[in-house]
């Protein structure tokens, strides 16, 4: 029997190579969509190209389990976030999940079953200097409670991962090692430490897992516990 498939945006590098990993260890086949590495290689962040890249992912067959991982982050305080910034932010981390969820939802119908899974950020809950990317990841949640509304009947769950701060590429640019402020956000966190992209990876795992059918429109945060006393109840 062949091995089932995932679709990782995003999965060169960071949380989305660490997700990719975890699947072959769990005994899946990754599909990755990057802008760099051994996988198709597309520009997510253009419609165009996230189509082209989609219709070569799906030559192969049905795919029934998406991470949406892709993302940007464009660190500006509010008076100085541009409105160019926003767009490509909402391109990248919105859009083109959009985009991947209608491409592979047919073969998930028609299969009875899928796993859905959007990369937010703890940063939707509000964090300084992330108007955008704070913006997209919220929006990412709102999209995936609509979607395990409306597909819960099809056999498919969406859920939601946000992650704090973990140790990647993009969290680094960021927030620069040993600056002041990245000390005082490793000072924040329960664990006193920052995580690790296994971390999330292991959360990955649950959420695509073909038992976990009874678990759908919810947001994990893998942050620590950075989260307690601020997410609601």
């Amino acid at each position: 029997m062949s091995k089932q498939r995932v679709l990782i945006t995003g999965g060169a590098a960071g949380i989305g190579a660490a997700a990719a990993e975890r699947c072959r260890q769990d005994g899946y086949e990754p599909v990755i969509i990057d802008r760099v590495g051994d996988g198709i290689i597309a520009d997510l962040a253009d419609p165009v190209a996230t189509g082209k890249a989609l219709a070569q992912a799906l030559e192969g067959g049905p795919i029934t389990r998406l991470v949406n991982n892709v993302g940007m982050v464009c660190p500006a305080d509010a008076e100085n976030q541009t409105l160019e910034e926003l767009e490509r932010a909402w391109a990248l981390n919105v859009r083109c999940s959009m985009q991947c969820m209608q491409a592979l939802l047919p073969g998930m119908k028609e299969a009875g079953f899928g796993r859905i899974l959007n990369m937010s950020s703890r940063a939707a809950l509000g964090k300084q200097l992330r108007t955008a990317y704070a913006a997209t990841k919220a929006g990412l949640i709102g999209m995936t409670r609509v979607w395990a509304l409306e597909l819960g009947a099809y056999g498919i769950t969406a859920n939601a991962i946000g992650p704090g701060p973990i140790a990647t590429e993009l969290f680094e640019r960021a927030n620069p090692p040993g600056s002041p402020r990245t000390q005082a956000i490793i000072d924040s966190v329960p664990v006193k430490r920052i995580g690790t992209p296994e971390d999330v990876a292991q959360a990955v795992s649950f959420f695509l897992d073909e038992r976990s059918g009874f678990v759908t429109g919810q947001v994990l945060y893998v942050c620590g516990g950075m989260t307690v006393g601020v997410a609601g109840v």
